[in-house]
């Protein structure tokens, strides 16, 4: 029998048998602000605020950002289960206080390479084990 190839679409997976499996609903509709970074060294970051530091995932393939004084937006993808990138974000420009996380944030992000949700929590893991944001349910 001849099938027709598969063609893998951003944000759908390829299983076997060429079912595609749509990843957005996984992380789509969901709104997050930070309870932790940890660093892959063990150095552990705690915002004095959490909610000054909010995720929020649109089924889109958008996302909107509050990181402390400033806002952006973005795009991610979701290629396969626990995979996550996020695209370039816009962002405002805001100088926000010394004791901010926001510029680590900032140069974190676009080095997110897969995700969990375990416990109610969302885990955004960095590149080369660069350390681990800890997410929980925005209120």
């Amino acid at each position: 029998m001849f099938r027709m190839p598969c063609v893998l679409v951003t944000i759908v997976a390829v299983t076997a048998g060429c079912e595609a499996v749509d990843l957005r609903g996984t992380l789509g509709k969901t709104s997050w602000q930070l309870v932790q970074f940890e660093g892959g060294d063990g150095t552990v970051l705690t915002p004095d605020d959490g909610s000054k530091y909010t995720l929020t995932f649109n089924p889109d393939g958008s996302f909107a950002a509050r990181i402390d004084c400033n806002r952006g937006s973005g795009t991610w993808k979701s290629a396969a289960p626990s995979q996550l990138e996020l695209g370039p974000m816009a962002l405002t420009r805001a100088l926000c206080p010394p004791e901010s996380l926001h510029d680590k944030i900032v140069k974190h992000l676009p080095y997110v390479r897969s995700y969990i949700i375990k416990d109610g929590h969302l885990f955004l893991s960095l590149m080369a084990d660069g350390g681990i944001y800890e997410f929980e349910p925005r209120r």
